[in-house]
């Protein structure tokens, strides 16, 4: 019973989680993240190069030596106000991150320009505000970490969609039905 219900997973085109097969062209990549006034990596680049790896990808130091180059640029954070009380103190936040990406490889465009936006909201209590700091600390790093995850995704997607087509012919549809 095991054996036919994985067989059939297999067959769907199921994979657990990280274990998704990347596209030929993310197999040695360069991942290029321009930041103004950078002094550490920002958890984004971080969690993207640490998925890239557990997929198999060789990232490497240099973009010469990439097969393609990930480029994230206008990383940015906010927060906005979501809910004041009745002492008009904000008690719940969002917590808003956005990235632009692309995909190059030599001086072709591989993805087109494209941005992801992630958020999530968070109550606050005043009387407790180191600990709430840290709170928001570590959401902005689980944001990035998923933002990293949607990434990903969508570059597959996109670069498995192209690998599809044969010189930029429209990939082949089957009919199911005689």
């Amino acid at each position: 019973m095991c054996l036919v219900l994985s067989v059939l997973l297999g067959a769907c085109g199921f994979h657990p989680a990280g274990s998704r097969p990347l596209p030929d062209v993310l197999r040695r990549v360069y991942v290029d993240v321009v930041v103004p006034y950078r002094v550490s990596e920002p958890p984004l680049e971080a969690s993207l190069r640490a998925r890239l790896t557990r997929q198999g990808a060789l990232v490497t130091k240099e973009a010469a030596s990439a097969t393609a180059t990930i480029k994230l640029t206008n990383l940015k954070e906010g927060r906005q106000v979501l809910s004041v009380g009745p002492d008009g103190k904000a008690i719940e936040f969002l917590l808003v991150t956005t990235v632009e990406y692309e995909v190059i490889d030599g001086g072709q465009v591989l993805v087109p320009p494209g941005s992801l936006r992630v958020t999530r909201a968070y109550t606050f209590n005043t009387e407790q505000v180191l600990a709430k700091e840290a709170e928001e600390a570590r959401l902005r790093e689980y944001i990035q970490d998923q933002l990293a995850e949607l990434l990903l995704l969508k570059l597959e997607t996109q670069l498995s969609h192209q690998q599809g087509r044969v010189d930029g012919a429209p990939a082949a549809v089957v009919d199911p039905l005689p």
